[in-house]
């Protein structure tokens, strides 16, 4: 299960996730985030409550990365141990901004 919740203001977003970023949910993430990208410059991804992801939400990370990069940033805040453990394997901890 995977709650997201909307945080929009003019150009700027942030999405907060709770729960499991997986093959089950990443696809919801993935319609919220084609729905909000080509009107953002900034995107935050506040991952506090994120308790796993899986390679299908790595895939929805880096589209939404690449994504931005045309046109603005994106970051990654509050990420836990297990995530970024994750994140450091993969080499995402490279290619994302982490704050």
């Amino acid at each position: 299960m995977l709650n997201i919740i909307k945080n929009m203001e003019k150009d700027t977003a942030c999405f907060a996730l709770e729960g499991r970023l997986d093959t089950v949910t990443a696809p919801l993430l993935e319609s919220e985030l084609k729905e909000a990208l080509p009107s953002l410059s900034v995107l935050t991804l506040d991952f506090a409550k994120l308790e796993y992801i899986s390679s299908a939400g790595l895939r929805v990370l880096l589209s939404a990365h690449k994504a931005m990069a045309g046109h603005g940033s994106m970051k990654l805040i509050h990420v836990n141990e297990t995530v970024m453990e994750i994140f450091e394997v993969t080499g995402f901890s490279e290619i994302l901004t982490i704050e």
